[in-house]
């Protein structure tokens, strides 16, 4: 069951049957047989009461992005102009929402995107799996959407013929999906479409390096450009399930979001093109001072003698860093494999973009901020640096963004922001001079910063470099990326309160079943110590009454 799909939101109800304290009140309702309603989309869903009412109204951009990217997906096969959204088309695409809960999204799918053959709403629960039939009674897609229970990735194994393949596959699990992926990538067509998200995002972004190595094969790093690391790591782990079974994925967008990664990627087969993937991962070094990165690939690619229809496959030189830092003279952490080739197809997200419909999806104004934004990356430069991070350990005030990156692009480099960070800054510019750029600053400004001996910032800052005479900070033309300058929505004002990740959903979501540890466990202190003073006090009585 997808548990960030489905989300408790139990309160009181008011007279006209919506919750008290409930967000996106209007989406809530009563119809005449007391069925609590909740309308996203085109879907409704239906469910006993409020207090059994599972739904993340966060979610609606993942939901929507998931729609127009299986509909611009679909448009690349045929042209579904010729059909109807809710009709079934016999050559469409066939789908598998593999944790589907309520069924939301599946039915979304139906009622939204044009050119399905049919859907499959999947989901180990019982109990969930009637739901989804409910709504899709409700909703009336009976002859695109088939509810069914059982397991996830016994299903998708069920499917790995080639002719049972489907053409997409949805996978939105609580925490990691890798149970899943070694199914899935099986299970989905020969050019078909695999959508992946990862909530586990605390060991994606290094909290946990040897448990992250365990679900995903990679070591994570505590670096600030951790969530572009995180959807890089995830991508590591899909190209490495696929390439077992002469498969290979690429990328058609990749994207950290609020607190998940969401990855779309196509699953391709064949055995020549999997002898590249060395070549498209990497480990990265990074200063446990200065926090400088370095990329080592895994492997190498090179014209053949033959001609250049014929690849030559090498192996590396490495590494591409000393035993101690140049920069500071610290040591370094070694982390990955991480995908180290583009983790968005420009063409698509192209398409993509122009596809929107502003009537069709609330979440329109960031869809919009955030594809544009994924345009404007630097495609072949893997991570970032964050600004703040810069200035904080050399110890200065952080300036207007412009200013650095005018610096940069003055220079002759190319930069760019990152939808990742709004503090991000992605260059091809060498390590070197992005310190040299931070010295240049530091003297533009004229401020004495109190670096304390011996620390990577106090070691940066007092070195020289032909390099530090050549930085400008004059306003570059370029320096302000469109996206910016249109003041797009880029990243997710918080829309609720509490609004994070929740906690894994209840079994059902057709009775209000209780949770016995909870109530068990309830004031379970409070409980303990009335108890010690009631021995205590039982003790004084008793003590009390022998001595007189």
């Amino acid at each position: 069951m997808s548990d960030k799909e489905v989300v408790e939101a139990a309160a009181p109800m008011t007279e006209g049957g919506v919750g008290v304290g409930v967000c996106h009140k209007e989406r809530f309702s009563q119809n005449s047989d007391g069925w609590t309603v909740v309308k996203e989309g085109q879907a409704e869903v239906l469910f006993p009461s409020l207090n059994d009412v599972f739904y993340n109204p966060v979610q609606e951009f993942n939901r929507d992005l998931s729609t127009a990217v299986i509909q611009a997906h679909a448009a690349q096969h045929f042209d579904v102009l010729e059909h109807e959204a809710g009709d079934v088309c016999e050559d469409g695409i066939t789908v598998l929402e593999a944790l589907a809960a309520s069924g939301l999204r599946s039915i979304r799918f139906a009622k939204e995107i044009r050119g399905l053959k049919s859907v499959v709403a999947n989901d180990w629960s019982k109990q969930a799996t009637e739901s989804i039939r409910r709504n899709v009674t409700h909703n009336k897609v009976d002859q695109l959407v088939t509810p069914h229970n059982g397991d996830a990735s016994l299903l998708m194994y069920q499917h790995k013929q080639p002719k049972d393949r489907f053409n997409v596959i949805d996978l939105d699990p609580y925490g990691s999906p890798t149970p899943f992926l070694d199914s899935a990538v099986q299970s989905v067509a020969d050019g078909g479409l695999l959508c992946v998200t990862a909530t586990d995002m605390a060991v994606l972004c290094g909290n946990s390096p040897e448990t992250c190595y365990t679900k995903y094969g990679a070591i994570a790093l505590k670096t600030r450009s951790c969530h572009e690391f995180a959807l890089r790591i995830l991508l590591q782990c899909l190209e490495s399930h696929a390439n077992r079974y002469g498969r290979y994925i690429e990328p058609l967008l990749s994207l950290s979001i609020d607190f998940y990664c969401r990855v779309f990627v196509r699953v391709h087969t064949g055995q020549a093109m999997c002898k590249q993937s060395t070549s498209k991962l990497g480990h990265v070094y990074q200063c446990v001072g200065c926090e400088s990165l370095a990329i080592q690939p895994l492997g190498k690619l090179s014209t053949h003698k033959q001609g250049a229809q014929q690849m030559k496959y090498c192996l590396p030189t490495g590494p591409p860093v000393d035993r101690e830092c140049a920069h500071c003279g610290n040591g370094h952490h070694i982390g990955g494999p991480i995908w180290i080739a583009p983790i968005h197809n420009h063409t698509f997200v192209t398409d993509l973009l122009q596809s929107l419909d502003e009537e069709k999806f609330q979440t329109f104004p960031r869809m919009v901020g955030m594809l544009s934004m994924v345009l404007e990356e630097l495609q072949d430069i893997p991570l970032y640096y964050e600004l703040a991070r810069l200035c904080n350990i050399t110890k200065q005030s952080q300036g207007k963004v412009t200013l650095y990156l005018s610096a940069l692009l003055n220079a002759g480099y190319r930069v760019s922001l990152t939808h990742a960070n709004k503090h991000g800054i992605k260059t091809d510019a060498p390590n070197t001079f992005i310190w040299a750029m931070m010295r240049a600053w530091a003297r533009k400004e004229g401020r004495k910063s109190n670096l304390s001996d011996g620390s990577p910032g106090k070691t940066i800052m007092e070195k020289k470099d032909d390099l530090d005479d050549t930085v400008s900070f004059e306003e570059h033309p370029l320096a302000n990326p469109e996206s910016r300058k249109n003041s797009l929505k880029r990243f997710q004002m918080n829309p609720e309160a509490n609004w994070g990740p929740k906690m894994r959903s209840k079994t059902s979501t057709l009775k209000n079943m209780e949770n016995r540890k909870k109530i068990k466990n309830q004031g379970k202190y409070t409980k303990k110590k009335l108890s010690e003073e009631g021995d205590s006090n039982a003790k004084k009585l008793r003590t009390d009454d022998g001595s007189s």
